[in-house]
């Protein structure tokens, strides 16, 4: 009985009397085979078909959709750890050189030199529209200048420290780029603010800001895209602590203010604000 059973699943793998191979003649797996081959070619055209006709609907400089929030992230720079702490001790150029050696890479692309070669000189207090006639693109766009010499004590030129080593540290606020987003209404420039938690607010002291008021001029608003703006400077803002509480932790907020940007939402309540943490060691 093991003997015919042998024989019987080899026959199924390969009858000579019928001369089928799994239970099929060599014509019935050719039809098969074909049918899968024309099957497959169809779905992979009908694929292409469908992509190129996607494609000719897209803006290779500007998204057709953008689902984000409605309030820009912000960042800082120097950003310490992955929690946003920024510790060091004004006794220790090591612990700080690292935070001035940060800035300067980020502040490079805007020194004064590389912006004039680049970009234009903008009429202040009013957004750089420039739109498209049309089909036809105004590509590419034309960009701001925006000088690290804004930044004036918090421009590393006249203090290559930032104010590290004598414990008045400069921190550098942008905001995210969102592609033709307008932050303002009726002429009013956005402008960040900083402020201790309510745990700490009589350790954060004064604050000054470069520019003026910590504003983002409307100038460099709006922003078109990498590839439709590619010299595109990011405005930035600068908060410098005069006479923050040394020795101990001082948590701090800062956040995005104006009259068409809500402060948040449900969906991400820190979006429009950047929390960290600052601790000056001096013993």
């Amino acid at each position: 009985m093991a003997k015919d059973g042998d024989n019987g699943w080899k026959e199924y793998v390969w009858n000579p009397r019928t001369r089928e191979f799994l239970g099929r003649t060599a014509s019935s797996w050719g039809l098969i085979l074909l049918f899968y081959l024309v099957f497959y070619i169809f779905l992979a055209g009908m694929f292409c078909l469908t992509m190129y006709v996607m494609l000719q609907t897209l803006d290779d400089h500007k998204p057709k959709w953008q689902d984000r929030l409605s309030t820009p992230g912000m960042v800082i720079r120097p950003k310490g750890d992955e929690y946003y702490q920024i510790t060091y001790n004004t006794q220790k150029t090591e612990s700080w050189d690292m935070y001035a050696q940060t800035l300067d890479k980020f502040l490079s692309p805007y020194n004064n030199t590389a912006q004039v070669e680049k970009n234009n000189v903008c009429k202040p207090d009013e957004y750089f529209q420039q739109e498209d006639s049309g089909e036809v693109k105004n590509n590419p766009k034309r960009s701001c200048q925006f000088n690290r010499t804004i930044l004036d004590e918090c421009s590393g030129i006249t203090d290559r420290y930032y104010g590290y080593q004598e414990g008045k540290p400069c921190i550098i606020i942008k905001l995210n780029r969102v592609i033709g987003m307008l932050p303002g209404k009726d002429g009013q420039a956005p402008f960040v603010t900083c402020g201790a938690k309510k745990e700490d607010t009589e350790k954060i002291g004064e604050l000054q800001y470069f520019p003026p008021n910590g504003t983002f001029n409307l100038m460099y608003y709006p922003y078109y895209g990498k590839k439709a703006q590619v010299n595109y400077s990011q405005p930035l803002v600068a908060v410098k602590f005069l006479n923050i509480t040394t020795n101990e932790d001082v948590n701090i907020e800062c956040r995005i203010n104006a009259n068409n940007i809500p402060t948040g939402s449900e969906r991400d309540k820190w979006a429009g604000r950047v929390s960290f943490k600052l601790r000056i060691n001096t013993i």
